[in-house]
């Protein structure tokens, strides 16, 4: 059972973001017991996606978190602007 990381953060970014086309979210490395995920957002967005006390930002890890542990990976998320 793959879980496609990158999708799943897509589908929770996009809806927060008032430039969903400048929104990039790739896989920056994967190995047996880690993955990397980076997204980029527009500068503008970078608030929306973080939250007020990184709120928003903890609640998308969270949910990684919970895919990934399924497969006994461990998800990192990097978050930042262009």
């Amino acid at each position: 059972m793959a879980v496609n990381f990158e999708k799943v953060i897509l589908d929770l970014v996009t809806p927060l973001v008032v430039h969903p086309e400048d929104l990039v979210v790739k896989k920056f490395s994967e190995d047996e017991t880690s993955v990397t995920i980076q997204v980029l957002v527009n500068a503008e967005d970078l608030g929306r996606v973080i939250g007020k006390g990184g709120k928003i930002a903890n609640a998308i890890r969270t949910i990684a978190y919970a895919a990934a542990s399924r497969l006994g990976k461990r998800i990192n998320i990097d978050i930042d602007s262009f």
